[in-house]
């Protein structure tokens, strides 16, 4: 009988290492499996790429193979004609990894510590308790191990009959290219390897308990929309002795009704009347770290940018502060009295169109 040659098959080098073996296989294995793929002879395609691998990935029947090749097998192991037979092996490793559970995991891994869960959380802060920081005090639902049985689920633990401690048992699945032997949670203790005398009447076997807590935090001066920070060990209950989880802090913070924040910089739109800005003055600004007298120069234009710095929210990382920059807002009055209209109606019989902005239009008209 023609078979073809196993390296040949799995596309790899007779000095290919056992991981690319592996890969190889693994490749052909979820381009060929009948459950996936439509080729009209995916199944035996599938079934050859078993055979290559189930000899080259075991050292002695690769040394076998290399020496005699396919007539290494003949009347062995069940093979025939040069074929190996791989009914026994274990491909459960491959299969768990690509197509899931019902292929065969390698072993549970229930009884190891595993940590808990992660929370997060979402805040709303004040601007002020945004720039300069706060302490809250966090009212959340969580999870902390039994404090009856200190998170096992029961009492009086004995080595489980079933699997011996092991937390899986073997069993093999037939199919139609072939029998494999495949590994899952044990049923009788659900992988951890431990059954118990009687369950937990205060945590009813979870091994965890339901809680309603106030934690206090402090929230760091300079956080701004969408920063975190991290509340180490207050989120979940681990298992088998794993660590809690952590809380994640996600924080919005309120609009303020006269600045507007950017990263780290401060602005605040400052009104001020015709006359300020033709003649200047001196203003009060209120500013996160108190009220300065800001000096508007005469000729003053809307828009105005005045910076001053270090006035700005300082930066969560290093404490650097940001600039404040205030925009004049010239305020146009919508009611004149007499006095007023009559000082506005002397000032237009002035010419004050001698300015080069005037000058530029007055050429088109």
């Amino acid at each position: 009988m023609n078979k073809r040659d196993y390296y040949e098959t799995l596309g790899v080098s007779k000095t290919a290492t056992p991981d690319e073996i592996k890969s190889s296989f693994r490749k052909l294995a979820k381009q060929y499996h009948p459950d996936v793929s439509k080729e009209a002879n995916a199944s035996e395609k599938f079934q050859e790429a078993q055979e290559a691998y189930a000899v080259l990935s075991d050292a002695e029947k690769k040394r076998q193979y290399d020496q005699y090749g396919h007539a290494a097998f003949n009347n062995q192991n069940g093979g025939q004609n040069g074929n190996y037979d791989f009914s026994g092996f274990d491909f459960s490793d491959i299969f768990g990894d690509l197509f899931g559970s019902s292929f065969g995991g390698r072993g549970s891994n229930a009884n190891r510590p595993k940590k808990g869960r992660d929370s997060l959380m979402r805040v709303s802060l004040s601007f002020e308790d945004a720039v300069f920081g706060t302490k809250k005090t966090i009212n959340l639902d969580t999870t902390e191990t039994c404090d009856e049985c200190q998170g096992k689920g029961g009492h009086g633990e004995h080595t489980c009959a079933r699997c011996h401690g092991g937390g899986y048992v073997n069993a093999e699945q037939r199919t139609l290219f072939g029998t494999f032997m495949t590994k899952a949670a044990c049923p009788d203790c659900e992988g951890t390897g431990k059954t118990y005398e009687r369950v937990c009447n205060k945590c009813r076997g979870v091994g965890k308990l339901k809680r309603n807590k106030d934690i206090d935090v402090t929230i760091p001066a300079g956080v701004n929309n969408g920063n975190q920070i991290r509340i180490a060990g207050k989120g979940e209950a681990g298992s088998s002795g794993g660590p809690n989880g952590d809380i994640y802090l996600e924080f919005t913070v309120l609009d303020h009704p006269i600045y507007l924040r950017d990263e780290n910089d401060i602005y605040l739109k400052l009104p001020i009347t015709i006359t300020d800005a033709v003649l200047g003055c001196k203003k009060d600004v209120p500013t996160l770290w108190g009220t300065i007298k800001l000096t508007i120069p005469a000729g003053s234009a809307n828009n105005d940018r005045h910076r001053l710095k270090g006035k700005g929210v300082s930066d969560i990382q290093g404490g650097h502060k940001g600039d404040m920059y205030v925009i004049l807002d010239i305020i146009i009055p919508k009611k004149l009295g007499k006095d007023q209209k009559q000082l506005f109606d002397n000032l237009a019989k002035t010419d004050l169109e001698d300015s080069s902005e005037f000058k530029k239009i007055k050429k088109y008209i």
